[in-house]
């Protein structure tokens, strides 16, 4: 018994870890939609979505994002562009050649472009940047690419962590489609149909998904700072050593944010219900401190910690342009559709179910191996009244997990689980009306804790 339910901590602290976030890393879906306006090709053996992409083949979806597809080939073919690289395959040439002609990318020597080589996460999101307009020496530093493209709301070190695969090349290259180039004039895609670079039907399932996305996202933004009720429903099967248990839980409570240039402040009380049993657990942050007081069975922990640098900095907003936020985490989203419901638009949101290196990347933050995780799913409805306002988020989605647990006697037991969850959040006040009332921190014990490093 003692066995299980060691086992039975460690998969409950696992599931609590998913609320954390949840990020899309397999774009079958984006790479699909990128090949439907000819933005992205495959192979003879498919989109390949698991290889790194070349410089080449970055090069060439540069081109194509410049509009400049056509005009490279024509000019190539008249003989009036040439490329003066001898390791450029024919195919590429015309594409290489147009970029180093216009100054866009040089090679690796003065022979050769480097075409079979690696491309960085760092050196396509410079070349996505210089597409929306942006100049590296000018508007970024190349050595800060990633923080800028962040900024712009591209680029994401949760979303895109591990190996740059051609799945990540198509994904950040769906974002930076979605986004507004440099004079704020239009977003990218909506450009190159403008121009004629890309096919207004054959766009269209995208720029009605970009539209919407950017629309809700908008709402979303505009109430960062958020007080709101929230309501939890976990069913968990979980089996191990032949002996199997169902954990129906509960989670009822209350979170306030208030996020703005200055950093956040938070706090959130909760009571979470599992076989009758009943946990209390306040968590507030303020001024770099997480506080935090635990009650069950009539004993209360208190305890603060300070939150790590790298914590601050992923809270913090200053330096981040909120006007172009509305296009991070597109990749992630499979559909979304909008309904007016009277004076409120109801947007049901389904994301990929391809959740793994997301949630890998979640665990090395936390210090933990996730074990073998499926996430199935997601669906988020959200309410949006007629001002732009957020009324009311709920999500669903599944778990089906593996977990090896090393047990006090030396041994690893395999845990398996499956859960099913459906939380229901209700939008109190937002903006400059969230204000929090924080306790008396005077008997929190320090620890030497970090939420990034458990």
């Amino acid at each position: 018994m003692k066995r299980f339910l060691t086992c039975l901590a460690a998969v409950l602290a696992l599931s609590a870890a998913l609320c954390v976030g949840a990020a899309a890393s397999d774009f079958d879906a984006v790479a699909e939609d990128l090949s439907a306006i000819g933005m992205f090709r495959g192979t003879s053996d498919g989109f390949e979505l698991d290889r790194a992409p070349t410089r080449s083949e970055a090069a060439i979806m540069l081109v194509r994002l410049y509009g400049a597809e056509e005009t490279a080939k024509e000019a190539y073919d008249a003989g009036t562009l040439r490329c003066p690289f001898t390791d450029v395959s024919a195919f590429s040439a015309p594409y290489v050649a147009w970029l180093y002609e216009n100054g866009i990318a040089n090679g690796t020597s003065a022979t050769t472009f480097g075409s079979s080589q690696p491309c960085s996460a760092k050196m396509y999101c410079a070349f996505l940047l210089r597409a929306l307009g942006y100049e590296d020496g000018t508007d970024f530093a190349y050595a800060d690419t990633l923080t800028f493209a962040q900024s712009k709301g591209i680029y994401d070190s949760l979303l895109f962590s591990g190996d740059f695969l051609r799945d990540d090349l198509a994904a950040l290259t769906y974002q930076a489609l979605a986004a507004d180039t440099k004079d704020g004039s239009t977003y990218l895609l909506a450009g190159l149909i403008a121009d004629g670079a890309v096919d207004a039907e054959a766009a269209r399932p995208m720029t009605e998904k970009i539209e919407a996305y950017r629309t809700l996202a908008s709402a979303q933004l505009e109430n960062l700072s958020m007080d709101v009720d929230i309501s939890m429903d976990m069913d968990m099967t979980m089996d191990m050593d032949g002996q199997s248990v169902s954990l129906p839980t509960v989670t009822e409570g209350s979170v306030q944010v208030i996020l703005n240039e200055e950093g956040m402040e938070m706090a959130s009380v909760l009571e979470t219900t599992v076989q009758g049993q009943t946990t209390s657990t306040g968590t507030w942050m303020k001024d770099g401190w997480a506080y935090v007081s635990a009650s069950a069975d009539g004993e209360t922990m208190r305890y603060k910690y300070q939150l790590d640098e790298q914590f601050q900095d992923l809270m913090a907003m200053s330096g981040v342009d909120m006007d172009t936020l509305n296009v991070s985490g597109l990749a992630m989203i499979d559909s979304i559709r909008a309904e007016k419901s009277g004076s409120d638009t109801v947007y049901t949101v389904k994301m990929s179910k391809g959740l793994g290196s997301a949630m890998d990347a979640v665990g090395d933050l936390m210090g933990q191996d996730l074990g073998s995780m499926d996430i199935g799913e997601i669906t988020a409805v959200y309410t949006v009244d007629a001002d732009g306002q957020m009324k009311a988020v709920s999500m669903t989605f599944s778990v089906a997990m593996e977990l090896d647990v090393p047990m006090e006697d030396g041994t690893v037991s395999t845990v398996s689980a499956k859960m099913a969850y459906d939380t229901d959040m209700t939008v109190k006040a937002t903006g400059d009306d969230v204000k929090i009332t924080f306790p008396d921190f005077s008997d929190f014990q320090e620890m030497e804790l970090s939420p990034m490093n458990p």
